[in-house]
């Protein structure tokens, strides 16, 4: 059995953003791809993707969360892997404000009451 790693707990969210590389160095730059959210915590995400990203790259990203909310966000990779019909990514929350952390906490925290 694998040892838990992650210093905050994952959550499971169901919802889409919509994302676009900041330094406009890459031929898709101003494109906008949805991708599904596998998991969430409040330092980073865990998402699918059909389209390729870069590892170290930061891209900003607008998070719909449950209470229909959206979080403005800057995401940098830091996880890539291939999947059938697309890719999986990680990647850490860089910058965000501390309330929106903390929507993040309370959506675990609903979510465990469950």
């Amino acid at each position: 059995m694998q040892q838990e790693r992650r210093k905050t707990k994952r959550t499971d969210m169901e919802s889409k953003l919509v994302i676009k590389r900041l330094d406009g160095n890459s031929g898709n730059s101003g494109k906008e791809a949805t991708i599904h959210i596998a998991d969430v915590s409040k330092t980073g995400i865990g998402f699918d993707c059909d389209e390729p990203l870069q590892i170290g790259e930061v891209y900003e990203a607008y998070l719909t969360i449950w209470t229909k909310e959206v979080i403005h966000a800057f995401l940098q990779i830091v996880r890539i892997e291939l999947k059938e019909g697309g890719y999986g990514y990680g990647a850490i929350f860089i910058g965000m404000p501390e309330m929106d952390s903390a929507r993040i906490e309370v959506y675990q925290t609903v979510n465990d009451q469950q």
